[in-house]
């Protein structure tokens, strides 16, 4: 059974999140995380940097294709009930998505526009129910200097501990090989070369043009227009957007009245998806089998997630 192009998504990912890492690095050469100077550094590198512009919006277009690339590489895995095959590929794959939204969120805030400033505003004060939490995190009870010191130090590193994770996601999917739309079947009578490895070059040439696209006549479309303005505390603005592939869980908390409600849904949206390890008690276990194996519940339950996200 020869895989389709969608087997492509997990390699683009890849390749989409090595070059955010090595951007980011040549960016962290010139950005400066004080809050006074946040603002202009941005600035500096677009204007005065020996092709900064490219790296800069290089990299802040390069998240939106991580995060497109992810929603379908996820939509796929739970159509084709990759989560049933290779439990552990489908954990360590959910702890990279965790990763990369907390590395999206702390590099959103670093730019310092109205809308990363009032963006971590709201989240940060999601956690106040936990004021020793919040002083942790942002260095005391409001959003000043210590927060963007410690959000630009996280965000750097944090993606070196997303290599590790990224690596046993690898081994753990080789291990077994990936399955196929026949669910519990292995793709391994399939020769890696040459016939995966060109489907995956022809993949990863149509991304970076799209790449190149959105870089050099797209610019900053995908951002909020706010964004590019200084934050200014004293200047809230009319409505508090995060960027496009948060929205659903922005959505979650405008739904919800009640400030720690809506945050325990927040959460418990993304960690529903490690209801669909194997790993689950026995009860569960045939429950999975049946419904996943016969395209049932879980099929009815992708289309659910599907039509909410849009």
């Amino acid at each position: 059974l020869i895989i389709n192009y969608f087997w492509n998504l997990g390699f683009l990912l890849g390749v989409a999140i090595l070059l955010q890492i090595i951007s980011g690095i040549f960016l962290a050469l010139h950005y400066t995380s004080d809050i006074n100077s946040a603002y202009f550094s941005i600035f500096f590198i677009i204007r005065e940097v020996y092709y900064g512009w490219c790296l800069r919006y290089f990299h802040s277009n390069g998240s939106s294709f991580v995060f497109l690339l992810v929603f379908l590489h996820l939509g796929r895995a739970m159509f084709y009930g990759s989560y049933f095959y290779s439990p552990n590929t489908w954990f360590s794959g959910i702890i990279i998505v965790f990763f990369l939204m907390g590395i999206a969120f702390m590099g959103y805030v670093l730019p310092l526009g109205q809308m990363s400033l009032w963006g971590v505003t709201v989240i940060t004060n999601l956690l106040s129910a936990f004021p020793s939490l919040v002083e942790w995190l942002c260095g005391g009870y409001c959003i000043h200097n210590p927060t963007f010191k410690r959000f630009f130090v996280f965000h750097f590193l944090l993606p070196f501990l997303l290599c590790g994770f990224l690596l046993y996601h690898i081994f753990s999917l080789h291990f077994l090989s990936s399955n196929n739309p026949l669910r519990n079947s292995t793709n391994n009578k399939i020769a890696f070369f040459p016939f995966i490895i060109s489907k995956d070059l022809y993949g990863k040439i149509l991304i970076l043009y799209l790449y190149f696209l959105q870089v050099h006549f797209g610019f900053s479309c995908l951002s909020h227009p706010d964004n590019a303005l200084e934050a200014c505390a004293l200047l809230t603005p009319l409505h508090i957007v995060p960027e496009w592939y948060f929205l659903c869980q922005y959505a979650m908390l405008k739904a919800v009245p009640n400030k720690n409600a809506g945050f325990i849904i927040l959460f418990t949206s993304i960690f529903v998806l490690f209801y669909f390890m194997r790993s689950l008690s026995v009860s569960f276990y045939f429950i999975i089998f049946f419904t996943s194996r016969f395209n049932g519940f879980y099929l009815c339950f992708w289309f659910l997630l599907f039509f909410s996200f849009i």
